[in-house]
């Protein structure tokens, strides 16, 4: 299980020679040598923790570049999902730029990540809600964006029905169906949709999210997801009087 901790204080061990292969092992390779870090700060560090720091941080900065344009909400929203702690600012800024840089395309990043992963789904799910959290905070989701969410998607695994309710959650209010939010049909009955909507938010519980040992910048985004999950039941329990 990932140990639950600032994101950065993972790169901390990242000195420490922790063997990496692939697209992010060679991206942490090109920064290892400019970070300040002593070595022995964390000393419990493990691989995937850091291959899960560094591959998110590539995937975010692969997607700035899908647009063309990387707006000040996007850059907060950035900041939101990787706080940044003082005196870290220029090694984080060190490895977002390299990795949009990199020849290695999202493909790899993606599918070594899916891999690292493979029987950790809802991590996976975590990592691409993040993604979405970044691309659509500044209320436009670009095709171009939309398109590169759909292809990590695909690669961690996630089927299209799947992509289509994780993309509803991130969405401004007034472009999403609520049933789309809940990941149900506008057919489904009052008794069924009432055991659907607790067995969403026990899955979705930030609670969950800790449970899971993800970043604690990542259980904003848990809260942010039930949040639209409580509101989308809310609407649909309003029309429908329930």
């Amino acid at each position: 299980m990932l140990q639950r901790m600032s994101i950065w204080g993972k790169i901390a061990g990242a000195a420490a020679g922790l063997a990496i292969g692939g697209p992010i092992g060679a991206l942490l390779g090109g920064v290892a040598g400019h970070f300040g870090f002593d070595r022995q700060r964390d000393g419990t560090v493990k691989r995937n923790d850091v291959a899960f720091t560094v591959g998110v941080i590539a995937l975010g900065a692969k997607m700035a570049k899908a647009d063309g344009v990387v707006t000040s909400d996007e850059v907060s929203a950035f900041k939101e999902v990787f706080k940044v702690p003082p005196g870290e600012a220029d090694n984080v800024a060190r490895i977002f730029n390299l990795a949009k840089q990199d020849i290695a395309g999202y493909e790899a990043y993606a599918e070594q990540l899916a891999g690292l992963f493979k029987s950790n789904r809802e991590l996976l799910q975590d990592v691409l809600e993040g993604l979405f959290h970044i691309a659509a905070a500044d209320g436009v989701l670009h095709p171009n964006e939309e398109e590169y969410l759909h292809q990590v998607a695909k690669r961690f695994g996630f089927t299209d029905s799947e992509f289509k309710y994780i993309r509803a959650r991130f969405l401004p209010e007034d472009r999403r169906s609520p049933y789309d939010v809940l990941g149900v049909t506008p057919k489904i009955g009052d008794d069924e949709l009432k055991r659907h909507y607790r067995k969403l938010v026990t899955e979705n519980h930030p609670d969950k999210a800790i449970a899971r040992g993800v970043p604690e910048e990542f259980v904003a985004i848990a809260n942010e997801k039930l949040a639209a999950i409580n509101e989308a039941y809310e609407e649909i329990r309003r029309e429908r009087g329930i």
